[in-house]
This record gives C-alpha cells, structure tokens and sequence, in this order.
C-alpha cells in the first residue's frame, strides 16, 4: 500500500511540475500586454515596432511546434522538456537584462523556442504518465485549467509587477520557475522507452514547416501592422511553397514530421480546426479588453490587470470543478458546443462597449461569461486533441493543438485588429479618438463572435458524425480511442 501510495504522489508530482511550466508558457502570451508602455520609451521602440514584443514570441512559439513535438517522439520527452524548460529560463533572464529594442525581440523568440520544445513534450509526459482513463481525464481537466488560465492570469499578473517593481519583472518572475523547474525535472521525470531504434529525421519536412508556419504568421501580422506591402505579400508567398513543399515531403518520406494519418482520428482533425478560431477571439479579446480599459477608461496598470481577475479564476473554477464532473457524464463534443457556444455569445455581449462604460457594465458580466465557456471548451479541446492517438504520437499531436492555438491566436490577432483599426479609420476624422477606436473594438468582437460560432458548428457535425464507438462518453473517449487506433493498426 506504501509503495502505491508512494506511485499516486509521484505521478502528481510530475503533473505539477508539467502544469506549472505549461502556465508559464501561456502566460507569457499576455504577461507583457500591460508592461508594453513601461517598456517603450527606455528601450526605444516605435508604437509599431513595440507589438513585436509579443509577436516574436508567438512566431517562434507557432513556428516551431510541430518541429518540437517530433523532437519529443523522437529524442525523448523528459530530455527535450527539459531543453525547452532551460532555454526558456536563460531567454526569460535575457529579456530582463536587455537594454535596447533589438535585443528584447530576439530574447523573446528564443523564449518562444525555448516554449515550442517545452510544450509538447509537456503534454505528452502528461499522457503517458497517466495511463488509467478516469486519472488521464482527471489530469486532463486540470490541464485545461491551467492553460485556459494562463493567458487571463498572465494580463493580472503584467499590471501588478509593472506597477510595483517594473517591466523586467514580467520576465524575471519565469527564471526561478523553469530554471528550478529543470533541476526538480532531472530527478523527477522519468525517460519513457521509445519502440525501435530508429531515430531518422525528416530534416527537410521540419525546416520547410518551421519556416513556412513562421512566413504565415510574419505576413499576417504586417499586414496587421502596415496594410498589405511588399513584405506581407513575398512573406505569404513564400509561406505558401513553403507548405507545399511540407506537405509533398510528408507524403514521400519514411519518417514525417507528420504522418498525416494522424488527422484520420475525427476528435483530434475537429480539435486542431476548431482551436484555430476559439484561440483567434480569445488573444484578440484579451488585446481589445486591455487598450480599452487603459485608453477609454483611463485605468492604470494594476486596475487593468486586474479586470482579468473574475475571468482567471471562472476558468479555473470552471474547468476543474464544473467540468471535471460533467466529463464523465457527457460527450467530449456535447462540452465544447457548449463552452463555444457561451464564448460567442460573451464576445456579442463584450460588442456593446460604449465609451461611458465601466467595469461593472462592460467588463465584468461578458468576461464571467467568457471564463465559463473558455473552461469548458478549452478543456474539451485538449482533451480531443489527443483522444484516440498512439502514445508514440502523443508529442506530435500535443505540439498540433498547441500549434493551432498559437498561430490561431497570432492571425487572430492580427486580422481582428485589422478589422478594428479599419473601423476605426473610416470613423474617425483626424486622429483616433475614444469614440472611434471604441467603434473599432466593437466590430472585431462581432467578427470574433461569428468566428466562434462557425467553430460550434464544427463541433456540433463532428458529434453528428462520429462513428458509434466514437460516441461513448468524455470519460471513456481516450481509451476507446486507443483501442480503435491498435485494432486498424493491426488489421492493416
């Protein structure tokens, strides 16, 4: 019984400390949002040089996923986890100490490497460590937890560092995380044994899809930026040979960066698509709620930060305590219709700010309703995005969710803010004024809105579709699943 015991503690454990590098991941999506005027004028950005400060770390992050979550399959979890998890920390330390503009966008794309190697093989570990259904799905609805948590927590946490100790704070709060986190990880994680002894890479597949991923992102967020130029259009260009490329490579090589079979499993095919939208409204969500507040309602950094506070905790609440029951009762899908559902009908509602609003009549009411749908589909998507996929394959398919999330939340961003600055242009006559740019805020959460919209419909065919075995209930999906995976493998 000691000794039972002694596995159970173990295995949470090594949750906790997977958990805690994953919040620190996502986290950093938002953290620095508050901290980007407090960081201007010493380290001499331009207003549009200064967004690069997160997008940087969301072109790495999303560009190297997939590369990242077949390093994982491939050299080992704990070992490429534990790579991710000490890039990660010397990058955060580096952003602290940087003294010009250049030099913090270049430490945030190594912390978004650092990020994307750390990520999947987070994930992974975290599917293999809990083999049992009714544990995985208790694991999983934590995970879901503290990723649907991070990006909120992350603008609460911005506000209060920068306010009391400044901006190389927001980045300096990882290092004691990742780099202790790393220590702790040598003895703690286990190196699982991999199948065979192959360990062939398909190089090219991992540097045209690296590339190409990265090309997309840098198009879609000049064109955010500047309007479409020169630079958007050869940078889309070359993103779209640059997947072909990929793609034709896959079809053709021993070893993929990714075997498209994987997509053959409906779950895993709907999560990835469906992650693309839900993550496109919630980074912009999170972009609009934080100028308007600092813009429109003349908040400081802290008040700000702290609007984020309700959302932060309802997910939590949400997807630890409301979903975690509901998991063993309804389908996977059933959940996320729901959770997008209540999302959608949050960012109509959130459409309605006004420039005399307030706190309680514009932020609080949407955003309470936005932690209970983001709770219940984001848990729902993590936990489909690896339902019914080869545990050899868990790192590739946990980097596909996490890389759906972070290019859907940087071309999100972008053409919703896109959407809004137009808004705001054709209302303004000179200068943008509270009025105008409040405009722009609103047609972008109802672009947003019907972004959602169009994910529930996704998931609502998917739960009409799936086969009969596919149809058991949330708490019994992986494990059917997998069952269903090993029994074509056999018969083919």
């Amino acid at each position: 019984m000691t000794a039972v015991k002694s596995v159970i503690d173990r295995r949470w454990g090594v949750f906790t400390l997977l958990a805690i590098a994953q919040f620190v991941v996502i986290l950093d999506i938002s953290v620095v949002n508050i901290a980007l005027p407090s960081m201007q004028a010493p380290l001499g950005f331009t207003q549009d040089g200064l967004q690069w400060v997160v997008d940087a770390y969301m072109l790495t992050f999303g560009g190297f996923l997939l590369l990242g979550g077949r390093a994982a399959d491939l050299f080992g979890r704990k070992r490429i986890f534990l790579l991710g998890l000490t890039l990660f920390g010397l990058a955060s330390f580096a952003c602290g100490f940087a003294d010009t503009s250049g030099q913090l966008v270049a430490a945030r794309a190594a912390q978004g490497l650092g990020g994307a190697l750390m990520s999947p093989a987070a994930l992974s570990l975290v599917v293999v460590t809990f083999p049992e259904e009714r544990e995985r799905n208790r694991a999983m609805a934590l995970w879901g937890a503290v990723a649907a948590a991070g990006g909120a927590a992350g603008v609460v946490l911005g506000g209060v560092l920068t306010d009391a100790f400044g901006w190389e704070w927001v980045f300096w709060i990882n290092v004691p995380l990742t780099l202790g986190g790393a220590l702790v990880g040598v003895r703690l994680l286990t190196e699982a044994e991999r199948s065979g002894n192959a360990r062939h890479f398909d190089l090219l597949g991992a540097i045209s899809v690296t590339a190409g991923l990265s090309a997309l992102i840098y198009g879609f967020v000049r064109i955010g930026e500047h309007g479409w130029d020169g630079r958007a259009g050869v940078a889309l260009a070359a993103a779209a040979v640059l997947l072909v490329v990929f793609v034709v490579t896959e079809l053709n090589v021993p070893e993929p960066v990714v075997d498209f079979s994987i997509f053959r499993v409906r779950g895993l095919s709907a999560a990835n698509v469906i992650m693309l939208m839900f993550s496109a409204g919630a980074v912009a969500m999170t972009f609009f709620v934080t100028i308007y507040v600092q813009r429109v309602l003349d908040y400081g950094p802290i008040a700000a930060g702290l609007c984020f506070l309700p959302i932060a905790v309802g997910q939590v609440i949400t997807s630890q305590v409301v979903v975690g029951r509901l998991m063993g009762k309804l389908h996977i899908f059933t959940i996320l219709v729901i959770g997008l559902g209540l999302t959608a009908v949050s960012f109509l509602w959130f459409a309605q700010l006004s420039t005399d609003g307030s706190f309680l009549r514009s932020i609080l009411g949407p955003g309470l309703l936005l932690a209970v749908g983001s709770g219940f589909a984001f848990t729902a998507l993590v936990v489909s995005s690896v339902s019914g996929v080869d545990p050899e394959r868990s790192g590739i398919a946990g980097g596909m969710i996490n890389m759906s999330q972070q290019i859907g939340g940087a071309l999100g961003l972008a053409i919703l803010a896109s959407v809004a600055n137009w808004r705001s242009d054709r209302i303004a006559d000179g200068p943008v004024d509270d009025s105008a740019l409040t405009a722009g805020f609103r047609l972008g959460f109802l672009v947003a809105a019907a972004m959602i919209i169009v994910g529930a419909l996704i998931g609502w065919l998917a739960t009409r579709t799936r086969p009969a075995a596919q149809s058991a209930p949330a708490a019994r999906v992986i494990e059917t699943a997998v069952d269903e995976q090993h029994a074509s493998g056999a018969a083919s």
